[in-house]
């Protein structure tokens, strides 16, 4: 392992060599590959953490390439999956680095085998549910993870470490309700907060993988980038014995949850369907089916099929569909069951 391209950092006192070798020797999972995410994941690769994994359900689209900064306009014409997109620009960055993308929506049924082997989490979803099943695989297994948001220009970020801190549900009980919080798609967002938010994240994830744990805030940063406000509140003191995830030890976001095949993607105008039963999508035997029905765009990743000018169907190796132009499930489901007959 090349150690003078971290010359710089290992300058700083607070890394060294040590600590330098233990981030070569870390592992962490980014969830989520948005605009958290790609700049938690540059961070990381380029302060050499010895692996990555990318965990992104989505492709690259236009309107990403704002605030998104690993993705370019090559990759948008060509939809490629965010990960494929992010690990192809990280490995141009730094080869020592194990780069691990990973296709597919964090679910109660993968987050144990896609999480639990990590050193670290990174926060760089986009809503409360996908948060709320990190804090469960962290605080079984004994995981650091670092929770992050950005919309608008605003901001918030707070470490956790299962044992020592309060967790995520200690916090917030439960996820706000659909359509009473803002999101990027309804709100905006500028890009420097997400930088400045996931860069707080990436300094939290670097003091915990170096083992500077004395280091590490204990509280919860928020911060305006427009009026140029930051305020931050303590949580040393709001673990609660009776919290359901690290009081009580109920795991409710790794259980079985009925009908929850079809989910609307917060402010998007989309829903996701996946599959009840595992399924390998022969895209190409997909894309020539479809064909006969309207307008259909293919690559080694996924399908996107034109229903009609307002409607899209991007089915994914894995058997999900994304159904855009509409927020009615009951719709979703009725052009999937007439295209995708599953």
């Amino acid at each position: 392992m090349d150690l003078e391209r971290y010359s710089r950092q290992i300058l700083f006192a607070g890394i060294g060599e040590a600590g330098q070798r233990k981030l070569i020797d870390s592992r962490v999972a980014v969830v989520g590959m948005g605009a958290l995410g790609t700049v938690l994941a540059n961070h990381m690769v380029r302060a050499g953490v010895g692996f990555v994994r990318l965990i992104d359900r989505d492709f690259v689209e236009a309107s990403n390439l704002q605030r998104q900064m690993l993705y370019t306009e090559r990759h948008a014409e060509e939809g490629l999956p965010k990960a494929i997109a992010a690990a192809e620009m990280l490995l141009d960055v730094n080869s020592q680095v194990q780069i691990e993308p990973v296709v597919a929506d964090l679910t109660w049924q993968n987050a144990e085998e896609l999480l639990a082997d990590v050193d670290l989490v990174l926060d760089g979803s986009d809503n409360f549910q996908v948060r709320f099943l990190v804090n469960d695989v962290c605080v079984k297994h004994g995981i650091p993870w670092v929770y992050g948001g950005g919309v608008s220009a605003n901001g918030m970020t707070m470490p956790i470490i299962p044992g020592e801190m309060p967790c995520l549900r200690c916090l917030f009980e439960s996820a706000p309700a659909p359509g009473t919080t803002a999101t990027c798609d309804t709100a905006g967002v500028l890009g420097p907060i997400i930088h400045i938010i996931a860069s707080y994240q990436a300094v939290e994830a670097m003091k915990i993988l170096v083992g500077a744990t004395d280091k590490v805030r204990r509280t919860m940063l928020n911060v305006g980038i427009w009026d140029y406000s930051t305020s931050s509140i303590d949580i040393a003191k709001a673990k609660r014995p009776d919290c359901v995830c690290c009081g009580k030890n109920e795991f409710e976001y790794l259980q079985p949850v009925a009908g929850d095949d079809a989910i609307s993607l917060c402010g998007r105008n989309s829903i996701q369907i996946s599959p009840s039963e595992p399924w390998e999508v022969d895209l190409a035997a997909m894309a020539s089916r479809l064909a006969n029905s309207g307008k259909v765009e293919q690559n080694k990743f996924l399908v996107r099929f034109y229903a009609t000018d307002d409607i899209r169907l991007v089915i994914f190796a894995d058997g999900r569909v994304l159904v855009h132009g509409t927020d009615d499930v009951s719709v979703a489901r009725s052009l999937y069951a007439k295209y995708i007959g599953m």
